[in-house]
């Protein structure tokens, strides 16, 4: 009895080490194909992969591999550093590999047909890689697949219709890649998918019809695309669907009624596509909704009052439609909201008293509208609002005191309306508000309002209204202030030289007002060193120009490349504007005001020299002295002025000649030097040929082309061509000049101009404006072939600027 059971005792041991030999072998099988692997890195010893040796044992000592029965199971080694590429990855020597996970590495190549030897995969993430090249069809082998992600790479082609295939998927991420082409039916097959994000790639084509298969679906993902047709109405039948995006696509037709079925829907993203029709009323359906975003659409009617009864919205976006009517009142149920975008519509009537109920609201937009009546006085308490912007509507009455009880406001825009009376002077306490614009109302009385220390105040700008008296000395207590626009009142004051002390001021506008004597500097070291903006343009300033002043202007002294803007710490994307007399057209300047560089200094009493330091002003791109009594020579270092693209020296008492330098000005787009006291040869240059008459007549002494006195050694006149064989006036001539000049030359902001004047154009809704800018261009490239045929350049000039 003894001797069975000591042979059983042996035979249990024999196993036991044969089984132990045998997980020996095949752990190290699979550690050597993982070691070849790995070799091919190119940073294979600074990886957090150093654990991998030859001499350690791989199921115990390897990062990120975790063994079953000795055997490599799982392998994660998401965020290691991995610079390498599959091509050498061991597909057949890891037969048991369930989870793969290769995430958020900088593994480039493609992804080898051979990963469908991974029959056992559960688990395959590859995202946030440089993975390029196609999905291979063999990845529909993957039967056991239930999770795929693979977003975040350089993946082009179409998504293979063996996906199908993966009947146990739950999760598939494609999205930010470069795929192409139509969304497969066979997605329709994986009736187990809960999650599919295919967003951010280049998909076109409609949403097949096969999706309201996916009855699991709880979030899709399919914006940023360029997915065209209506909206399926099976993705309706979605009822445990929670998160839809189909934003920024091509989609059209109406949002169906049956939107209504997804009571399960908390986020609903259908902006920047081509919807149109109403609101569906049955969108109140949707009790558990956090997020509606429908802006950015065609979409018109009134805003169903239906949607008042989405209580747990936080974020509701109409903004950017063709909406009418009144803000229905139920809006005010919304106590959960704290975003609610209603801009750019076409909504009438007083703001309801309801929003006021809103006291979770942060961000409130309501500009352009056509909204009538008074600014509530119950916004006051809303005490959480950062945001509220009215520009521009049709409101009326004065600004509510009640809102400088708002402690956490940050942006307040109440520009372009009809609002009167006087600013409330507690406003200037308000140490969170950065932006403060009522331009263009009817506001009146003094400025009196107090800004106090560590104020937060970046942009204030009360333009067009009709404020008197002095500009408040507790300016100087805004030390972030960046732009100042008091144009266009009646203050009645000197130069406020103590704003120099702003050292982050770049913008000051204090045009139009009754501002007089002369400018003198205050002896200081550091004055308005970051100003690229200064018009003093239509007032009575006096005597001899600032020269102490601009040698202090170090903003204009170099080119800002950056293209930096204000930036404003709320949720709101306020954007500053001003307008600048450019090229003798009125323009208004958005967002690129620190690259935008004006001195307007016209129509004032100014007399004296023009000073050479304006030449170091590298950056400026508009110059205006006209209107003054300036004497003395124009300085040559102005033609250092190398992106200078508005030029006007017009009305004044300037003599001698005008220096050669500034015929190398090729950005020059707009030059008036008419009515001075010039004499002597008009230089010739590239832009100077443009220039016609009316850019130096009033000076008797001049000579040369375009005037009538010839030079000696004038090119040969162009064949005449005026607006009348165009059918209007000159001085549209002129605008079609400026605008291939600015639109056309790529002279930094001059391209920001041209696309002003552009949006212009199109606004007006003038097609003659087309037809004569075509002949106009036909007719300087005729001009310029002539020339060259004659031989009066040495040189060929391969890009024309217009």
């Amino acid at each position: 009895m003894m001797m069975v059971s000591s042979k059983i005792f042996s035979s249990l041991q024999f196993i036991a080490l044969l089984n132990l030999f045998t997980v020996t072998f095949a752990s190290s099988e699979e550690a050597t194909a993982l070691l070849k692997w790995i070799a091919t890195f190119k940073n294979q010893d600074d990886s957090l992969l150093a654990s991998w040796t030859q001499s350690s044992n791989a199921c115990r000592d390897w990062y990120g591999v975790i063994c079953f029965n000795g055997r490599v199971k799982t392998l994660n080694i998401t965020n290691c550093g991995v610079i390498g590429t599959l091509y050498a990855f061991p597909f057949s020597s890891l037969p048991f590999l369930e989870n793969l996970n290769l995430s958020n590495n900088n593994i480039s190549g493609t992804i080898p047909p051979e990963i469908g030897n991974l029959t056992n995969l559960v688990y395959l993430d590859l995202n946030n890689n440089q993975i390029s090249g196609t999905i291979p069809p063999q990845t529909g082998s993957l039967s056991k697949l239930q999770i795929l992600r693979i977003f975040g790479n350089h993946l082009k082609g179409s998504i293979p219709e063996e996906i199908g295939y993966l009947r146990s998927l739950t999760d598939l991420s494609l999205s930010t890649n470069f795929l192409n082409g139509s969304i497969p039916a066979s997605l329709g097959k994986l009736n187990n998918l809960s999650f599919l994000s295919l967003y951010d790639n280049q998909l076109s084509g409609s949403i097949p019809d096969e999706i309201d298969y996916l009855t699991s679906l709880t979030d899709l993902y399919l914006n940023n695309n360029f997915l065209n047709g209506s909206i399926p109405a099976s993705l309706w039948n979605l009822k445990n669907l929670s998160f839809l995006s189909l934003r920024e696509n091509q989609l059209s037709g109406y949002i169906p009624q049956e939107i209504g079925y997804l009571r399960s829907l908390t986020y609903l993203r259908l902006n920047n596509n081509f919807l149109n029709g109403s609101i569906p009323r049955e969108i109140g359906y949707l009790r558990s909704l956090t997020n509606l975003h429908l802006n950015n659409n065609f979409l018109n009617g009134s805003i169903p009052p239906e949607i008042g009864n989405l209580r747990s919205l936080s974020i509701i976006d109409l903004s950017i439609n063709s909406l009418k009517g009144s803000i229905p009142a139920s809006l005010g149920n919304l106590r959960n909201v704290q975003s609610m975008f209603l801009d750019e519509n076409n909504l009438t009537e007083e703001i309801p008293l309801s929003v006021c109920n809103l006291t979770s609201l942060k961000i409130l937009y309501l500009r352009r509208n056509n909204l009538k009546g008074k600014v509530p006085q119950c916004l006051g308490n809303i005490s959480g609002l950062q945001v509220l912007t009215m520009s521009p509507n049709n409101l009326s009455g004065e600004i509510p005191s009640s809102i400088s009880n708002l402690r956490s406001l940050q942006i307040l825009d109440l520009g372009r309306n009809s609002l009167e009376g006087a600013i409330p002077q507690c406003f200037g306490n308000i140490n969170t508000l950065q932006v403060f614009d009522v331009q263009n109302n009817k506001l009146s009385g003094t400025l009196s309002t107090n800004f106090s220390i560590g104020s937060s105040l970046i942009s204030l700008n009360l333009h067009g209204n009709e404020l008197e008296g002095e500009i408040p000395r507790s300016l100087a207590n805004c030390k972030k202030l960046q732009v100042l626009d008091l144009g266009n009142n009646h203050l009645n004051d000197t130069f406020p030289m103590w704003l120099g002390t702003l050292l982050e001021l770049r913008v000051l506008r204090l045009t139009s007002n009754k501002l007089h004597g002369p400018i003198r500097s205050s002896g200081a070291e550091i004055m308005f060193p970051a100003l690229r903006t200064i018009d003093l343009s239509n007032n009575a300033f006096s005597k001899d120009l600032p020269t102490s002043l601009f040698q202090h202007l170090k903003g204009m002294r170099a080119i800002d490349k950056t293209m930096k803007v204000p930036s404003y710490e709320g949720y709101g994307d306020y954007q500053d504007s001003i307008v600048v007399v450019s090229k003798g057209l009125k323009l208004e300047v958005v967002r690129i005001l620190s690259l935008y560089t004006v001195i307007d200094l016209s129509n004032n009493k100014f007399e004296g020299h023009i000073p050479s330091v304006l030449g170091d002003f590298i950056a400026l791109r508009v110059l205006n002295m006209s209107h003054n009594g300036l004497k003395g020579q124009i300085p040559p270092s102005l033609g250092s002025l190398s992106v200078v693209e508005s030029l006007d020296l017009s009305f004044n008492q300037l003599s001698g000649e005008i220096p050669q330098q500034l015929a190398s000005l090729t950005s020059l787009g707009f030059l008036n030097l008419s009515h001075n006291y010039l004499q002597g040869c008009i230089p010739q240059g590239p832009q100077f040929r443009t220039f016609e008459n009316n850019s130096y007549e009033g000076n008797d002494g001049l000579r040369g082309y375009p005037v009538s006195k010839g030079c000696g050694n004038d090119p040969v006149p162009e064949t005449n061509y005026t607006v009348s064989a165009l059918d209007d006036q000159e001085s549209n001539s002129e605008f079609l000049n400026d605008f291939w000049k600015a639109a056309l030359m790529g002279y930094g902001s001059g391209l920001c101009i041209g696309l002003s004047i552009m949006y212009f154009m199109i606004s007006t809704r003038n097609p003659k404006w087309l037809a004569r800018i075509i002949d106009e261009m036909e007719h300087k490239i005729n001009m310029r072939r002539i020339k060259k045929q004659q031989g009066q350049r040495n040189h060929r000039r391969r890009n024309n600027h217009f």
